[in-house]
């Protein structure tokens, strides 16, 4: 008998029209880093934009961090069928048009289809949801995806371990998310507790 091969481990990457497409590319980097996971991405027309604004980066400087690039119209690709087993997805950064989508199983593109097969597969969904204030249909949107098993993340920096610099603080969001999916030795700092008075 020849030896079974562990299951190889998948991650979906997308990233959508709200500011902070770093996130999603310093995800994707990071995934790299760790290893032993294969990662596919999907962006939106919108993310692009925001990539090439926030980032100056292009397809070309995108693409070749992901091991699979699915386009975002092709809901016939692997991505959208529960058979295709993943460890599950994370939107980053997530609009709030793509939060609606989700939360009202809209699956009008390979976002909203990948992250509702993510849903109906009992898989992690995580959304790093961007927009401020909130009206009251983000916040009805967001219930309804932690109804249904998804997490709601919104990308806010953490000051109590006094990050530096920008990049400081997007890795740290980038590591607590990929924590969430237990791929290895923790990526972020844990919290190592205030010595106060007994």
């Amino acid at each position: 008998m020849s030896p079974v091969s562990a299951p190889l481990r998948r991650l979906i990457v997308a990233i959508t029209g709200a500011t902070g497409a770093i996130y999603g590319v310093r995800l994707l980097e990071t995934i790299r880093r760790i290893g032993g996971v294969e990662s596919h991405l999907v962006v939106s027309s919108s993310g692009w934009l925001n990539v090439q604004h926030e980032l100056g980066l292009t397809k070309d400087d995108v693409h070749p961090l992901a091991d699979v690039v699915h386009n975002v119209r092709d809901v016939g690709a692997s991505i959208a069928s529960g058979s295709f087993s993943t460890d599950g997805m994370i939107v980053a950064p997530c609009s709030m048009k793509t939060l609606a989508s989700v939360a009202h199983g809209m699956s009008d593109n390979l976002i909203a289809r990948a992250a509702d097969v993510t849903l109906k597969e009992r898989r992690r969904l995580v959304l790093l949801v961007r927009e401020t204030p909130l009206n009251l249909a983000h916040l009805r949107n967001m219930t309804a995806v932690t109804e249904m098993g998804g997490v709601v993340f919104p990308p806010l920096p953490a000051f109590y371990n006094r990050p530096a610099s920008i990049d400081e603080m997007v890795d740290d969001t980038v590591a607590r998310v990929l924590d969430m999916f237990s791929l290895g030795p923790a990526q972020a700092a844990a919290w190592p507790g205030l010595r106060g008075e007994a």
